[in-house]
């Protein structure tokens, strides 16, 4: 694949890769595959993953709020597309003429929707959330008989139709954690109770990345996937390869290489300081850009996340600015406008963004979905001739 010549800072974006990710997903869970595309698809692009994931082979999209779900339709983004917060004045009528499935956890929402719907002449499409123990939305099973009951007379009298019942594991990633069997439980109590009250669903659908590798109990009509669509281990060190490849690289110049002698401080608040002589590098990304101020710490230097640069890793020396980041070449000089990678696939050259989540102490999750900022995107398709799309 061509590259052109290094510029400013930017997010590569490999649309193979969400094609080859997707694919893998579907074939693993052996049921249809939701790709999850909220918040820009974790910060690789909403509409070019969307439409790549579709390529790949995934059944549903599915975005957080009613706002991302418009734009996809904007775009031109078709099929079955599912999405969970509609937050106050969102345009719930827009949302059912586009074709989305929309979230309902109370009696109240329903009651919105029912305004909202007024005047169809064909069923919207809707579905119900159930809390299985994440205690964020979905409705308690104390709320089940009669918010089930409103949604089969809702259906009865035609203003929708309840396509889907769905929930979220909190502990996933913890595959041996007792939480996971009591919420797939529950959630069957959830589904039977529904039944029970008439409503027939399309699809139940439980599972999210890691429950879709590492759980297939729970896998039931769907899978939703949103950090694996995008080739990161939802659950590390629970030995979850299956073949995922990281869609994201970023990469930037070297601005400026200049020495150190001992006893020199770098950055804000001066928390770091040269023990011996050496040289740094200036990186053009700082937090304006999405680089955690968290890649360095003053109380232990020696976990600062690193960089890529003339094929060794880099350490990141002082605190993160909002422009540059300064890093540690240990003595060497590489040329002004060498290649440095932020963060990449193994073998890029860089840390990945497994690494960077490590040596900040979050998730791989918050590393991709934060990193933009001003710097470009720009998609590229390893796939096709030419590399570039």
């Amino acid at each position: 694949m061509s590259r052109p010549p290094l510029g400013p800072a930017e997010v590569v974006v490999d649309l193979a890769a969400i094609r080859s990710n997707a694919r893998v997903l579907r074939e693993l869970a052996g049921v249809p595959l939701v790709a999850v595309v909220k918040a820009d698809g974790y910060g690789h692009g909403m509409v070019e993953v969307a439409r790549a994931a579709r390529e790949g082979g995934a059944d549903w999209l599915a975005t957080a709020t009613v706002e991302e779900a418009l734009t996809l339709r904007a775009a031109g983004v078709d099929g079955p597309l599912l999405c969970w917060i509609a937050g106050p004045g969102a345009d719930l009528a827009a949302a059912a003429a586009a074709g989305i499935d929309l979230t309902f956890s109370s009696e109240e929402q329903l009651a919105d929707l029912a305004r909202a719907f007024e005047g169809r002449t064909d069923p919207a499409r809707i579905q119900v959330k159930v809390d299985t123990g994440l205690s964020r939305a979905g409705a308690p099973r104390a709320a089940w008989e009669s918010l089930f009951a409103a949604a089969r007379a809702g259906e009865e009298a035609g203003r929708w139709r309840v396509t889907g019942i769905w929930s979220h594991l909190a502990c996933a990633d913890e595959p041996a954690h007792p939480a996971n069997d009591r919420q797939e439980q529950v959630f069957r109590d959830a589904v039977a109770a529904a039944e029970a009250a008439g409503l027939r669903p399309e699809v139940r659908h439980l599972a999210n990345s890691a429950a879709t590798i590492l759980r297939p109990s729970v896998r039931f009509d769907a899978v939703r996937c949103g950090i694996a669509l995008y080739g990161l281990d939802p659950a590390p060190g629970e030995a979850t390869d299956v073949g995922l490849v990281p869609a994201m690289t970023v990469r930037a110049p070297l601005m400026m290489v200049k020495d150190l002698a001992v006893g020199d401080a770098v950055s804000y608040g001066q928390s770091w300081t040269a023990e011996q002589p050496t040289t740094v590098g200036l990186v053009p990304v700082g937090y304006g850009d999405g680089i955690p101020r968290a890649a360095f710490r003053a109380d232990a230097p020696g976990a600062a996340a690193r960089v890529g640069i003339a094929g060794a890793l880099r350490p990141i020396r002082g605190t993160v600015c909002m422009d540059q980041v300064v890093v540690d070449l240990g003595g060497d000089r590489p040329p002004l406008g060498s290649e440095v990678v932020v963060l990449g696939p193994p073998g890029a050259g860089g840390p990945t963004a497994q690494d960077w989540a490590e040596a900040c102490g979050t998730i791989n999750y918050e590393i991709v979905t934060r990193i933009g900022g001003r710097m470009g995107r720009r998609y590229v398709d390893s796939d096709a001739a030419g590399g570039e799309r």
